[in-house]
């Protein structure tokens, strides 16, 4: 017998204090309805973190498509905008923006960017990282 239908038997019991069926109540700290964390302080950190593994997921999943040279780097762009983008601010009209989740999410935009775009070969041959400027030069006309 689970250590919730000992309570519930207890509860219920005609020798229990709580003997009332209709006050029975459980409490939980926070579930997920619809997508999204609900939890009873309302914190935005959880559900970011839950959105941010959310697209890390999507990207994985897309990866062979994403990292692939024979895919153009607009059909990468594209998928992006439309798969993993959505994935991440599914429901964020409703968030409540603060400086710390703004980064959290530009540094996960810039990283997945960074992965699906690779490297810049500049004009001497060397290869380097593509800068935050470029990369939010491409989120904005995506936008």
């Amino acid at each position: 017998m689970s250590k919730r239908n000992k309570i519930e038997n207890y509860v219920t019991s005609t020798n229990s204090p709580f003997y009332n069926l209709y006050s029975i109540s459980f409490t939980c700290r926070s579930f997920s309805y619809l997508a999204t964390i609900v939890n009873g302080n309302n914190i935005l950190e959880e559900e970011i973190r839950a959105r941010i593994a959310k697209g890390n997921k999507a990207f994985y999943a897309n990866k062979a498509l994403l990292k692939s040279n024979l895919v153009s780097r607009k059909s990468k762009l594209k998928l992006y905008w439309s798969v993993i983008r959505r994935i991440v601010v599914y429901g964020c009209e409703t968030w409540v923006l603060k400086e710390s989740i703004i980064q959290k999410l530009s540094v996960f935009e810039r990283k997945i960017l960074r992965k699906t775009l690779g490297p810049t070969k500049e004009a001497k041959g060397i290869w380097r990282i593509k800068t935050n400027q470029e990369l939010d030069d491409l989120i904005n006309a995506g936008t």
